[in-house]
């Protein structure tokens, strides 16, 4: 059952990303407003997909980003960035930090179910056997 951290300032932005991505199967979301809640999240739990604005007003999506890559425990995790930022320094910024795709809003659910499901599937098939 895939866990999905969901961060962006709007709310609204929020709920959009979680129901592009209700449809799939059994897929449990947790929403955060700031890059500062997205870390407290992060440290309370095991996720499996982050879906990341860029602009809030703490700690940015590049931070947090960088965070990320930078504990061992959380390092495969898949990153989605969504952002309104659709200039190539931003996206290469983002890339760089270790994201793991960049989308520009407005985005279609299915290219952000498309996306989400492709991360997933990777993590599944290079996740350890045990």
């Amino acid at each position: 059952m895939p866990e999905v951290l969901v961060v962006d300032d709007s709310k609204v932005m929020r709920e959009m990303v979680v129901a592009c991505l209700r449809p799939y199967p059994d897929s449990r979301f947790t929403q955060a407003s700031s890059g500062l809640e997205a870390i407290e999240q992060l440290s309370l739990k095991a996720y499996d997909l982050l879906v990341l604005d860029l602009n809030m007003p703490d700690i940015g999506g590049i931070e947090v980003v960088e965070f990320v890559r930078g504990q061992d425990q959380l390092r495969a995790l898949p990153i989605i960035i969504v952002t309104t930022r659709g200039d190539e320094a931003s996206r290469e910024r983002a890339l760089g930090a270790g994201a793991s795709l960049f989308m520009t809003k407005p985005f279609t659910p299915d290219s952000l179910q498309g996306a989400a499901r492709s991360l997933l599937e990777k993590a599944s098939d290079e996740a350890p056997r045990g």
